[in-house]
């Protein structure tokens, strides 16, 4: 049932969409690796999930999203881990580790939440503990054009949604205890990452390129 609902999936997303994914050949068939997105609206997790494949990714989406009972046959058949969102949520943690362990591909989004603009916004440094905890090493994914979606359905018109993929990193603490100063700079790190491979219009509060650094960040 996966492959026929993959396949329907990926022929509307097609007919809805243009979809710029020549550098999702740069992502490894396998991982364990840590996509680190951003996250403008829905449309991108489709999107993502066609264009990779036949890559096997999970990630986390909101428990609430199993209330409602479309999202919740496509999430339990991508075996998406449901997260309890601004809390810590040591169960989903041991989830997303085991993911990894497993060799899958791991999405994320620091955003924690869509921006509807595409405008980056504050990342949140619950990806760190996901990171110094399975040593997978992060992968810069962005996409963007998809924040036109509404407006050009309503036209009747295709949108175009780019993917562009970064380079390869591993987070290197300089000690075993990372203090909370310490994971929000490794936070702003990636995220100045991700805005490095966003236009300049989708960079939001993370514009500034100049401000970035590269303290935590080893380029594999």
């Amino acid at each position: 049932m996966k492959q026929v609902i993959d396949t329907i999936l990926k022929v509307i997303i097609n007919i809805l969409c243009r979809v710029d994914d020549s550098e999702v050949s740069k992502i490894p068939m396998q991982g364990p690796l840590i996509l680190v997105g951003n996250h403008i609206n829905f449309l991108e997790v489709p999107v993502m999930y066609v264009h990779l494949l036949p890559r096997v990714i999970t990630g986390f989406a909101a428990a609430k999203s199993w209330k409602n009972p479309l999202f919740k046959f496509l999430f339990n058949l991508w075996d998406v881990i449901p997260i309890r969102r601004w809390e810590a949520d040591l169960t989903a943690l041991k989830k997303g580790l085991a993911a990894l362990k497993e060799g899958k591909i791991f999405a994320i989004s620091p955003e924690g939440t869509r921006s509807g603009d595409g405008k980056l916004q504050v990342g949140y440094p619950g990806v760190i503990l996901l990171a110094l905890k399975s040593g997978a090493p992060l992968l810069p994914v962005s996409n963007y054009g998809g924040e036109d979606f509404w407006r050009n359905l309503r036209r009747l018109k295709r949108t175009d949604v780019n993917i562009v993929v970064g380079k390869a990193f591993v987070l290197q603490p300089e000690s075993t205890r990372v203090s909370p100063e310490v994971r929000q700079q490794m936070i702003d790190e990636i995220m100045y990452q991700l805005a490095s491979i966003l236009p300049q219009h989708y960079r939001g509060v993370y514009s500034d390129l100049s401000k970035s650094t590269q303290k935590y960040i080893q380029f594999v």
